[in-house]
């Protein structure tokens, strides 16, 4: 009898697992640089675990900043389940301040829409307060703190809230999330000012800066997806080179095919999340970036330029300056914002494959004006 209870025991494990990570019946999203947060079954409720506290957040190797953030980093872990799920969420709040969550767009009952005061107390120092409801819609959300938001949410409390369909549609190959945030920080400083309004110098996708932001690896011809998702206080228009992509999804809602339209950039309104598709038919290293210039930057300081900050040596070590990052044809000289999308043929995983190694006469070069027919 023993036996036989340990065996039913190993299979629920091994079911459990199954739920978590194997047999799906979805595309799980890939949050670069990132992760998606485990959970467990208590009957037929998900249970999940967030933790609000203080974080080290690498921008990028050599720059880390004190962030507060969720389960050890900032946007926090991505929270993924399916429209019908019901979730129980435990939020303990390691922060010295006073927190709540607020699940961003996600129809519920009003006594867990997390906005301190109104629908709830606060969750103080120490507590562990318990959220849960049925997900009764899927599509692209979000979480973030509802307690004295300008310094919880400028210090980095925020994360992703991905409902799939409980009957796919448009399913995809890839599917991708990125989270856009700015951040004030001192000249050399470890530290953030969420006070600040508007003069922001460092751009972050999930919490890094570019070079120390992931690629996004896809094999030619399958169908994409990214999740754009934004709390920061600008727009950003996201431009994708090389492709033309369709805009299916907004806050949340898928759009309609009637409505849905063709376009090369979207602009990522602030309090909102945007989803774009496309097919990866055009081989090669494709830019994904901010398209406001200042936002492709990083460590930028009002009346000096760039190139000569970089050059700067009494500028701290904590302040990453460059006049480039090594490219495939010299420095890349774009940070912040910026990421590459890596279209291959003929890979068989998602490792980062290096640089793309251009067909013959198929790349841009000098020529010589007098000998060259116009």
């Amino acid at each position: 009898m023993q036996v036989v209870f340990a065996i039913i025991m190993v299979l629920v494990s091994i079911f459990q697992l199954g739920a978590n990570e194997k047999n799906l019946p979805y595309t799980p999203v890939i949050m670069p640089n990132g992760e998606t947060l485990s959970y467990e079954m208590d009957k037929d409720v998900k249970v999940f675990h967030l933790t609000a506290e203080p974080v080290k957040q690498e921008f990028t190797p050599g720059l880390v900043i004190n962030c507060w953030g969720y389960n050890k980093r900032s946007p926090g872990p991505m929270i993924e389940a399916v429209e019908g799920d019901k979730v129980r969420i435990f939020v303990t709040n390691h922060l010295p301040d006073p927190t709540t969550v607020h699940w961003h767009g996600i129809l519920l009952p009003n006594g867990m829409d997390g906005v301190t005061g109104l629908s709830q107390a606060p969750i103080l120092p120490g507590e562990t307060c318990k959220y849960e409801f049925t997900l009764k819609q899927h599509g692209t959300y979000m979480y973030h703190s509802h307690f004295d938001e300008v310094k919880q949410i400028g210090m980095g409390l925020m994360g992703f809230f991905i409902i799939h369909p409980k009957n796919p549609i448009q399913s995809v190959d890839r599917d991708f999330a990125i989270f856009l945030h700015e951040w004030a920080i001192p000249e050399g400083s470890v530290d953030i000012n969420p006070m600040e309004m508007s003069d922001f110098n460092y751009f972050t996708l999930n919490g890094r800066v570019y070079p120390g932001t992931d690629p996004l690896v896809v094999k030619k011809e399958e169908k994409v997806r990214i999740r754009f998702a934004n709390l920061s206080m600008d727009n950003h228009p996201m431009h994708l080179h090389g492709y033309a992509f369709t805009v299916t999804g907004f806050s949340g809602w898928t759009i309609p095919k009637s409505a849905q339209y063709l376009g090369n950039t979207i602009d990522v309104v602030v309090g909102n999340t945007h989803d774009i598709e496309f097919v990866a038919n055009a081989p090669g290293d494709w830019a994904l970036h901010c398209h406001k210039t200042h936002h492709v930057t990083s460590g930028m300081n009002h009346g000096k330029p760039m190139k000569e900050m970089a050059h700067d040596s009494d500028m701290s070590t904590n302040t990453l300056l460059s006049d480039g990052f090594p490219g495939p044809f010299g420095k890349i000289d774009m940070s912040g914002m910026f990421t590459i999308l890596k279209v291959r043929e003929g890979i068989t995983n998602y490792n980062d494959p290096g640089w793309y190694k251009n067909p013959v006469g198929t790349v841009a070069e000098p020529i010589n004006v007098n000998s060259e027919k116009q």
